[in-house]
């Protein structure tokens, strides 16, 4: 079996190179239970993981501890580190808007207030899956000028492809609300 086999199913390309998927969520989960509703939260490509890890962030900024139900959800078998946890508990310090950063219509301008309903494109490039059971994925925020990168992991037993690591939680340009030369 291939490293890309699994990575969409037997009817799809199996070539994910320079990829693009969007996901389109009506409202964001506030909950463990609804985030399980999602159909993405199958898992049954990096791409809807990805995406998820994106609305588990933006729980977390609004409620800390169903954001990391969330996310060791996403994790799977190995949840959120210590450090992990430190980590993005440190990054919600300075501001809760960078994880609605990456959403259609989210930009300084508007206090990086998505448009409704919620899309997020999930993008990958010729270097996203060189790993076996891995990939490397890309968004793009309305405040950065480059992709930031998100890893994920597949477990071949389940077929579910898991956060492993997540590299969107970092500066993004002031927002106007908070910028004083605005």
């Amino acid at each position: 079996m291939g490293i890309f086999d699994n990575l969409r199913g037997a009817s799809s390309n199996p070539t994910p190179q320079n990829d693009k998927q969007t996901f389109t969520f009506n409202a964001l989960p506030e909950s463990l239970d609804q985030l399980k509703s999602l159909p993405e939260a199958a898992m049954d490509t990096p791409f809807k993981t990805a995406a998820l890890t994106v609305c588990a962030l933006c729980a977390y900024a609004v409620a800390p501890e169903i954001g990391k139900e969330m996310l060791n959800f996403l994790k799977g078998p190995v949840p959120l580190s210590p450090y992990e946890q430190s980590f993005i508990r440190d990054r919600f310090r300075d501001s809760k808007l960078v994880p609605f950063s990456y959403f259609e219509g989210a930009v300084p301008e508007n206090d990086y207030t998505p448009n409704e309903p919620f899309r997020i494109t999930v993008e990958s490039n010729p270097y996203s899956f060189q790993s076996e059971n891995r990939a490397t994925l890309y968004l793009r925020s309305g405040g950065a000028d480059s992709p930031r990168q998100i890893k994920l992991r597949l477990k071949p037993s389940t077929g579910i492809w898991y956060l492993e690591e997540q590299m969107i939680l970092v500066s993004i340009r002031t927002p106007k609300c908070s910028d004083p030369w605005a």
